[in-house]
């Protein structure tokens, strides 16, 4: 938390043409280039294992080593996806959403308090 209160800049900000601003535009963009394809990738390899667990008794009972077979390693490999996709995300954000942002909010911050 700040130590110094932070001042109320909401009522001098249009935010409907902000919106509508050509920098946040791209950075919706920008967002949406990594989030929607991540989100389809994790949901076809999602529901392929469900199928395969529903359909594929054979093939998921198969046997990779000691008593671990292809379901228990393609069910472990999904929490392992979902960890690296979320790391994948934190490293895109860090890298090019966080600089876009930030710019977009310090502008902001100072055409309200002028």
């Amino acid at each position: 938390m700040s130590a110094e209160p932070q001042p109320d800049v909401s009522e001098d900000i249009d935010f409907v043409a902000e919106r509508d601003s050509e920098e946040f535009q791209e950075l919706r963009k920008t967002h949406r280039s990594f989030v929607f394809p991540m989100a389809i990738f994790f949901l076809v390899w999602y529901f392929a294992y469900v199928l395969l667990a529903d359909y594929f008794h054979d093939f998921m009972s198969i046997k990779v080593f000691g008593n671990v077979n292809m379901g228990i390693l393609l069910g472990m490999l999904q929490f392992v996806s979902t960890f690296v996709i979320t790391g994948m995300y934190v490293h895109f954000s860090n890298k090019k959403l966080d600089p876009k942002a930030t710019k977009i909010r310090k502008r902001l911050e100072k055409e309200g308090v002028n």
